[in-house]
């Protein structure tokens, strides 16, 4: 099946116009006419070869929300016409005690990623920021009627990325929930912590963003980076989400804890941190874990909870000729709080 879209062709290079074939349809494939695709961060990174694995060319993009065009003889829960989105995945070994268990992402062999990994075939897999993708049958989610196209694409991993770890370890009434940074995964865990029915906690470095935290839910606001900022509200929080995706010094965040707490990291950020200060864990049996995205399942879960809730992202719409603006505004920060490409016109060329 003939393609197009933008692709990243070196670590320097700015994203171009791509022309490439995907596989023809096969008997469980939906085949998805791509209207909106959310930025992630992560995209960046490929972009860039900054985690040290990408070939060139990819295109980039995994969240995807579109329109089912065709889907294979096998194929039983879509149709076309209907409306769905495309997360991170595209497929997995299916077999193992992860994916049997609903926890595709922790795949034994290795999920397959919708954009920039292995494809099986020697090539890598190409996602998003195109007119066009084949997707097994079992990794498609639909999307409900409740829910505005272009908002919720980012759900499809900065939404399941945030929704998970709140679920794992039991975000609701009672207890309180700390999100550090604001960003395209702090602004949607804020959200979704809130529609639990947690008290929220937005923990940032910038006191102009205090605002804007409690614009979108925030019960409190805590500003700082260190102990002495942090100084009193130690022992507060049950859970804190870590959307940051910078190392830092974890130790003035673990201690706002309280006693069986949790910190969840979520940033997928590279490079050496300050070590953690293992009285800070031990002294109040303290954890620090982490999390990716979510299963096919719980996927779909958060979809049908936001659409109950009126949960969607903020978004700033660019063009798909925007794309490499829109990635020098992210590297600097400067988006509310996430994009989302445009590609109704690349569906329909």
């Amino acid at each position: 099946m003939h393609a197009h879209g933008y692709a990243a062709i070196a670590a320097d290079a700015p994203l171009v116009p791509h022309e490439f074939e995907r596989r023809e349809i096969g008997p469980r494939d939906v085949a998805i006419a791509i209207e909106f695709c959310g930025i992630c961060h992560s995209d960046l990174h490929i972009a860039r070869n900054e985690w040290g694995f990408t070939q060139y060319p990819v295109v980039l993009g995994h969240e995807i929300i579109g329109s089912v065009t065709a889907v294979g003889p096998e194929v039983t829960g879509f149709a076309p016409g209907d409306r769905v989105g495309v997360g991170c995945m595209v497929d997995s070994c299916q077999t193992c005690a992860p994916c049997q268990g609903g926890l595709e992402q922790y795949c034994s062999v290795g999920y397959t990623a919708t954009a920039g990994g292995p494809d099986g075939a020697g090539g890598v897999t190409h996602g998003g920021f195109s007119n066009v993708i084949l997707v097994r049958e079992e990794f498609v989610l639909r999307v409900p009627d409740g829910l505005n196209a272009a908002a919720a694409a980012p759900l499809l991993c900065a939404g399941v990325t945030t929704y998970s770890p709140l679920k794992r370890w039991g975000a609701g009434p009672g207890n309180t929930v700390g999100v550090v940074g604001l960003g395209g995964l702090g602004h949607i865990a804020i959200r979704l912590a809130k529609a639990m029915g947690a008290k929220v906690v937005a923990i940032t470095t910038s006191p102009e963003k205090v605002e804007a935290a409690r614009a979108l839910g925030a019960d409190d606001v805590i500003v700082g980076t260190t102990m002495d900022d942090f100084g009193n509200h130690a022992g507060r929080l049950d859970l804190i989400l870590n959307t940051a995706s910078a190392a830092t010094d974890l130790n003035p965040y673990v201690s706002l804890l309280g006693l069986d707490g949790t910190m969840v990291m979520l940033g997928a950020g590279s490079g050496p941190g300050t070590p953690l200060i293992t009285w800070q864990l031990e002294s109040q049996r303290r954890s620090v874990a982490g999390s990716v995205i979510g299963g096919i399942g719980e996927t779909q879960e958060m979809l049908d909870f936001c659409a109950e809730h009126g949960i969607g992202c903020e978004i700033e719409i660019v063009q798909p000729g925007e794309i490499n603006a829109a990635f020098e505004r992210l590297d600097r920060g400067d988006v509310k709080f996430r994009f989302v490409v445009d590609l109704r016109n690349e569906a329909r060329a």
